[in-house]
Order: C-alpha cells, then structure tokens, then sequence
C-alpha cells in the first residue's frame, strides 16, 4: 500500500498534535488548586509535550518512519500516565480526550496494522487508566472511546480518498501527480542521496493500434505488478503518462539506480524498455534532474532503443 502521507506531513501533524495535546494538558493542571502535586506532574507532562512537538516540527521530516511511529506511541503514554495521576475525573476525562488526536495521526500512516495498533494502545490505554482510577464512569470511558475510534476512521477514510488524487486508476501506482509531489518533498533534502528515472515501453502506440488498447491496458498492469513487486524499499514508482513510467530512488547513486533499472526491465524480457538515469547534483531542482533523465532516455531512443543509460554516460 502507498503511503498516504509523506514523512514531512506526517512530521508536521504530529508536531502540532503533541503541541495540542501540551497545551491541553497544562490548562487542565490549572483548573483547580486541590492535589497540587498531581497538578504539577499533569503540567510537567504538558510542557514535555510541549517540548517533544517543537523537536519533531524542527527535525521529524527528517527521521524515518519508525521513529514517527515511535514517537506516537510515547504520545499514547504520555496520555494515559496523565489520565491516571489527574487529580480529579473531570481532569482524567479532559486529559484522555487528547487520545481523539491519536486517532488522527495514525491515519497518517500507511500500514493499517500500525493504524489500528496506535489507536487500539491510545484507546486501550487511556480506558484501563479511566477505570484503574475509580472515580470514572465506565461509561464515560466507553464513550470516549467511541469518539475516538469513530474520529480514527472518518479521517482515515478521508485521508485514504484524498491520496487517490496521486494515483493512477489503471495500475495502482502513483500517478504524475502523486510523483510530482514526492519528488518536491525529496528535492527539498539536500543531504540525501537522489536519483530518478523514466521508462517507456518501446512500440507500445503499435501494440494499441494492432492488438487494442485493452491489451495495451493488460501489459501496463502487468508490467506494473512485476516492477512494483521488486522495489528497493523508499522507492517510488510512477506512471508517468500513457506507456510512460517514472522511478524516484532516494538514497541511491546514479550507478546503484541504474542497476535497479536493468533489473526492472529484465523483469518483462518481453517487452522492450528504453530507460534514461539521473543524480541529483547539487543545486539541482526537481525539473533539472527530470530533465536529465529525459536527455538519458533520448540518447537510447535515438540509438535503436532497449537499453538504459546513466545521464553522465550519455553525450546529447
């Protein structure tokens, strides 16, 4: 499954809902003066909320998605140790509602076992501590938890519509948009390795014309499934426009990107493939380094075709 956020927005999110959460909590530790203590240690998880959310806003985009999802968990336990030590009900209930943004951000990620999994701790967690305490309704848990869970999937539903925008119907894979978007956001790294391809399926126009386009359609969805399944992981692959694709590779040199290629197109020996490579130079935008794959991939059309070629290896 693509993912349905990329890890920028992801980073972003979950900054502001650790911010949210903070803020939420250290109002809360003020509303009342009785158990000073437990007061003090429900704003003293606020601030470090608080503090968490500016860490991930400044360096999140950066980290790899485990480290988000790791990041949500402590979130879910932040929650629940605020609910238990609250000093009053009212407070605990005000204090688990913050778990409604958990349900929020793991709709942001695109695995549902991990979805499921972050809310079922967010909600499993702040319920036993709901009723560990004594002085809440199980009730009042109950219907936390319904509120919760029914906010987790309205917006995973939303989010899941939203990211068919960047998908191409036929195929499954990204489409030129959903490509676009993620080479802005990788463009944007400068200190991460950066390479990108496309490929086009040598006479496909010809098979259309002679065999029908719902052949041609079976042999893009075919030449899809082959080349999505072989992957290296962080890939993305892309259909670019009508026998057209597109490979986003970071964290892959130019040479390393060339051979994922190769192996690619070996994957349908079938059909012939004429492949262009590019690195990301410094200083390099989004359309430069496309543009240098496109020149790649001219050199090896103009030389008979079925073949692929790094840019720096091609004389245009």
């Amino acid at each position: 499954m693509r993912d349905v956020a990329s890890p920028r927005a992801m980073a972003r999110t979950l900054a502001l809902f650790f911010a949210a959460g903070g803020c939420a909590a250290v109002l809360a530790a003020t509303g009342g003066s009785d158990h000073p203590t437990r007061r003090w240690i429900v704003a003293g998880a606020g601030l470090l909320a608080l503090a968490v959310g500016a860490a991930v806003f400044r360096w999140g985009a950066g980290q790899p998605r485990a480290v988000l999802g790791g990041l949500v968990t402590l979130g879910c336990t932040l929650i629940a140790t605020v609910v238990l030590v609250s000093p009053d009900s009212t407070t605990a209930v005000l204090c688990g509602s913050i778990s409604a943004f958990v349900g929020v951000i793991a709709c942001f990620f695109a695995d549902r076992r991990i979805a499921v999994a972050h809310i079922s701790t967010a909600v499993g967690g702040t319920t036993a501590a709901l009723l560990v305490r004594g002085d809440a309704s199980a009730s009042s848990a109950a219907a936390l938890a319904v509120v919760v869970v029914t906010l987790a999937v309205v917006t995973r539903t939303l989010v899941l519509r939203a990211s068919d925008a960047g998908a191409d119907s036929l195929t499954g894979l990204a489409n030129r948009r959903g490509f676009d978007e993620a080479l802005d956001e990788h463009t944007r790294r400068a200190d991460v390795l950066l390479s990108a391809a496309l490929l086009d399926l040598d006479h496909f126009k010809l098979m259309n014309d002679t065999a029908g386009h719902e052949a041609g359609d079976r042999l893009l969805r075919r030449v899809a499934g082959a080349w999505a399944a072989a992957l290296p992981v962080g890939a993305l692959l892309a259909r670019h426009g009508g026998d057209e694709f597109a490979l986003l590779a970071p964290g892959l040199s130019g040479p390393e990107t060339l051979v994922v290629v190769e192996h690619l197109c070996a994957l349908v020996p079938e059909v012939g493939v004429s492949a262009g490579v590019a690195e990301r130079r410094a200083g390099d935008t989004a359309a430069q380094l496309m543009r240098r794959a496109d020149l790649a991939l001219y050199r090896v059309k103009s030389d008979g075709r079925g073949a692929a070629a790094l840019h720096s290896d091609a004389v245009v």
